[in-house]
């Protein structure tokens, strides 16, 4: 949350940006919800788009509302990159019903390593993270649907991965994904592809390439030990969305392992399956699977000590003073994603 964006900039804005939010949800028959996109590393992504956030649930108290978050590179964007990150996930923790996260470094890596791209842009960057929100939010069967499309899958992806307020945090990973001219050479099978999307989910892998294959979810005496030591990436709520070719012939039971999720709900309750027989962005099958699991734990705990050991030194804190972010909101900030943090840390 960039300081004058959030303070000055924000609220200069508010009766323009509302004005147009109004006349779009005029124009639904029904509103399934509302999805703000923003980067959160600074200015106005981070800033005004928090701003927004707090004005849209002030204005649709009942609504869904998903951020998109794009995640700075850890190398750095800007020099106040985790101030802005810390203070702009606290706020929407507390707006927002879930908050799915792009890293850019996984998005980087996949248009070098697997689109095979040697130049990489911002246009390229968002084409990936365009595709994997569209194979989300296109139309799909839910599992009680009865072969009709979901009238509310916003809705219906909150409900289904945010069932508790202290756990947010979305991850997304869309499998396959490859150079268009090397679609037509290849094939794809179901049960391939969700071992594959298994796996990841297991290690934590955010692409095929580089899946640690010995990793495996503990059980029984071994959920008492130190989750930590395993290296498993324990889930709350998964939602796996396949599209393509016979995609009522694929069998998805492996998602459904009580393994794979926190002891406290049961893996009905855990695990939610969309399909639709439509192919999606040529791929004759495609596997997506959007998380609520600790996948983001390290980035996120990585992001908060950066940012924790800029303020022990008091840097560049006088740039958010001076228009009224106090030190009182690093530390209620600081306190809250930490909150999030051991309760991530802890699922078991």
């Amino acid at each position: 949350m960039s300081d004058t964006r959030y303070c000055v900039h924000g609220p200069r804005n508010r009766d323009v940006v509302e004005e147009l939010v109004r006349r779009e949800v005029e124009c639904c028959d029904r509103l399934a919800g509302l999805m703000a996109m923003m980067s959160v590393a600074g200015g106005t992504g981070s800033g005004v788009g928090t701003y927004i956030t707090q004005c849209l649930r002030d204005l649709h108290p009942k609504s869904f509302i998903l951020n998109h978050l794009t995640w700075p590179y850890r190398t750095g964007e800007v020099i106040v990159q985790n101030y802005n990150s810390v203070l702009t996930l606290a706020h929407l923790y507390q707006l927002s019903d879930a908050i799915l996260v792009h890293e850019n470094d996984t998005v980087h890596k996949i248009c070098s390593q697997l689109l095979n791209i040697k130049q990489i842009s911002f246009s390229d960057v968002n084409k990936v993270i365009a595709h994997q929100l569209g194979s989300v939010l296109q139309p799909a069967f839910t599992a009680d649907s009865h072969g009709v499309y979901s009238r509310n899958p916003l809705g219906e992806l909150v409900s289904a991965l945010a069932c508790h307020p202290e756990y947010k945090l979305l991850s997304v990973c869309t499998i396959p994904q490859m150079p268009s001219s090397s679609i037509a050479y290849s094939t794809f099978s179901w049960p391939g592809l969700l071992k594959h999307m298994r796996q990841m989910l297991i290690s934590n892998s955010k692409m095929e390439e580089g899946i640690d294959w010995q990793m495996r979810p503990p059980s029984g005496s071994e959920r008492t030990r130190s989750l930590t030591g395993f290296g498993f990436n324990r889930s709350l709520a998964n939602l796996l969305i396949l599209r393509g070719k016979d995609v009522y012939c694929a069998e998805t039971g492996g998602f459904e392992d009580p393994d794979l999720y926190t002891s406290w709900l049961s893996s009905e309750e855990s695990f939610t399956l969309w399909k639709s027989p439509v192919l999606f962005n040529k791929y004759e099958k495609s596997v997506t699977l959007v998380s609520n699991s600790q996948a983001l734990l390290r980035p996120l705990d990585n992001m908060v000590r950066s940012a924790w050991n800029m303020f022990a030194s008091r840097a560049y804190v006088h740039q958010y003073t001076k228009f009224g972010i106090s030190e009182e909101d690093f530390l209620d900030s600081f306190t809250s994603l930490e909150q999030v943090i051991s309760s991530y840390n802890q699922l078991c």
